[in-house]
């Protein structure tokens, strides 16, 4: 099969795990880079360039044209909308979803100098660090991890917050000062896991796939991307979820906060697994009743990014 893949260091690798675990192993199966419109541009701020998918329309239309038979993604990276004509045939096991700080002299989050600066590009992360630590300044930071923590190793920041599972993927988890606790600080919906897209109707290919599918980690998604969905959706607007699945049931946690740290929200609700779709909406509606509508609104106005 042809399976296709962003051409970062980490895409390689996640692409590389799925070649292998795929039925007749890595040789079977080769490889194609395809370049986002997000790559095309990797010291752009995401934010500038803008619009769902700009880290998927291009390896979706290659998929659409049949000249890949697999798409692998990061989830976090997918809008919540399906594209007409694909589907996600399989989820595979989550790696851990949080996020890690690389710090200057191994220093945990509570040790950083007020001050201090910090990379990234996810308005999530910047929200919540900064709800923590408002003595701290955000810097936006693009490009693959491995030149993301070079700019803290040359003295040009002094921390990043990158996902704890890209480290994992990549053997590198050394990097890592601390791995950021839940508490405070939620992943982005789907972080950490890796997503199988084909077409719809290549029963063949699905057939392939289906045995790499984790239905823990399919309920975790659906209840984090159906919170995300009921809050309008977007990678790019300062929204956390995780959702925890054990023993039939699921806890659904949700953030959504402003940029500068302040205000923001949090909240919890519980259900069956088998409802996990219903629980994300819920807690969506909860989180705009309580304040998240007028957030969300101001984060994605003229007024933030004129």
């Amino acid at each position: 099969m042809r399976i296709g893949t962003r051409g970062s260091t980490l895409a390689l690798a996640q692409s590389g795990q799925v070649r292998r675990l795929l039925p007749g192993g890595e040789g079977a199966h080769q490889l194609k880079v395809i370049e986002t419109s997000g790559d095309r541009s990797p010291q752009a701020s995401l934010r500038r360039i803008g619009g769902k998918g700009v880290f998927s329309k291009e390896i979706e239309l290659e998929l659409l044209e049949g000249r890949i038979d697999i798409a692998v993604h990061s989830l976090k990276d997918l809008p919540t909308e399906e594209t007409p004509g694909l589907t996600l045939a399989a989820l595979l096991t989550r790696e851990d979803p949080r996020d890690a700080l690389v710090a200057r002299g191994g220093l945990d989050f509570a040790s950083l100098l007020p001050g201090a600066k910090i990379g990234t590009s996810s308005l999530r992360r910047q929200s919540q660090v900064l709800a923590r630590r408002p003595d701290l300044a955000v810097q936006d930071l693009r490009g693959n991890v491995p030149t993301r923590i070079a700019r803290v190793k040359e003295g040009r920041l002094d921390a990043i917050v990158v996902a704890a599972a890209g480290l994992k993927r990549l053997g590198i988890t050394q990097e890592a000062s601390e791995i950021l606790d839940e508490a405070w600080m939620l992943p982005a919906p789907g972080q950490g896991i890796l997503a199988l897209q084909i077409r719809a109707d290549d029963r063949k290919t699905a057939e392939a796939v289906r045995g790499l599918d984790d239905g823990t980690s399919r309920a975790e998604a659906t209840a984090e991307r159906m919170l995300l969905s009921g809050l309008g959706g977007g990678c790019l607007v300062p929204v956390g979820a995780r959702g925890l699945a054990r023993d039939g049931r699921i806890v659904l946690a949700g953030f959504v906060g402003h940029p500068s740290g302040r205000p923001s929200l949090r909240a919890t609700l519980d259900g069956p697994m088998a409802e996990a779709s219903d629980l994300g909406l819920r807690l969506a509606a909860s989180l705009l009743r309580d304040g998240a509508k007028e957030i969300l609104a101001e984060v994605r106005s003229d007024e933030i990014f004129p």
